[in-house]
């Protein structure tokens, strides 16, 4: 028995990184998976490569989010897991942040979470897991990050906040919190910050494991907690960083 077999899944964010390992591995774990993100032809690689669905979707905007799971639905019936991955950062202190920027991550990595719960709940009727994308940076500061690290603390308490309020309804809400990992994100960061590559990649790997983590490795914590194998396990923050936190 695999471990989703027979159950539905969207994933946010499923185009690249995190997201796109977590899609693959839902599907070789039994589940249909819908892939959304902003970037729809990336979306629609990952799904074809699965067998699954594409859904180019900006999960900031309400409408976007309904469409997402009435896709779900109505390709397959219902659905099942939830996993709010999509997700943005800007590497600067507040002084250097435009007000349109905090908001721009504020609506994708938070407001983004609320929407898609709200429109999956009703979906789950049988009970489900939600796997929200916190971070390490969600649990404690980090440097030149302030919007991020706001909207990543925003949501690993709204995770608590949701796993209370529909614990009677069967739905399990939890949040993986990576440290560094190699995504196109983390390239992203090393952009930003005007910094090369091969310095900030080493800066990453200093934690007690002494390397970044995998994209591979941040989807077998979000299969645990969106799998049978956590039945008990709701509220929780897990962190996956090599030691990072530590």
């Amino acid at each position: 028995m695999k471990a989703l077999d027979g159950k539905v899944a969207i994933v946010t964010g499923g185009a690249s990184g995190i997201g796109r390992a977590t899609a693959r591995l839902f599907a070789q774990e039994g589940a249909r998976v819908v892939v959304a993100d902003l970037d729809g032809e990336g979306a629609r690689r990952v799904a074809a490569e699965i067998g699954g669905v594409a859904v180019q979707a900006d999960v900031s905007r309400p409408e976007d989010c309904e469409r997402v799971v009435a896709a779900a639905v109505d390709a397959y019936g219902g659905l099942h897991v939830l996993f709010n991955n999509a997700g943005i950062i800007r590497r600067t202190t507040v002084l250097d942040l435009d007000v349109e920027e905090w908001d721009r991550v504020m609506a994708v990595n938070v407001r983004s979470v609320f929407l898609m719960c709200k429109y999956a709940i009703p979906a789950m009727t049988g009970g489900g897991s939600i796997v929200n994308t916190g971070s390490g940076w969600g649990l404690k500061g980090g440097a030149n990050a302030v919007s991020y690290c706001a909207s990543k603390a925003a949501v690993v308490n709204m995770t608590r906040a949701l796993a209370i309020d529909h614990a009677k309804a069967g739905i399990r809400v939890n949040s993986v919190n990576p440290g560094d990992t190699d995504t196109p994100m983390l390239r992203e960061e090393a952009r930003q910050l005007g910094e090369d590559w091969a310095a900030f990649e080493k800066d990453a790997a200093d934690r007690p494991m002494g390397r970044a983590g995998t994209p591979d490795e941040i989807a077998r914590a979000v299969l645990f907690l969106a799998s049978d194998a956590a039945s008990y396990i709701t509220g929780s923050a897990l962190v996956v960083d090599g030691g990072g936190l530590a």
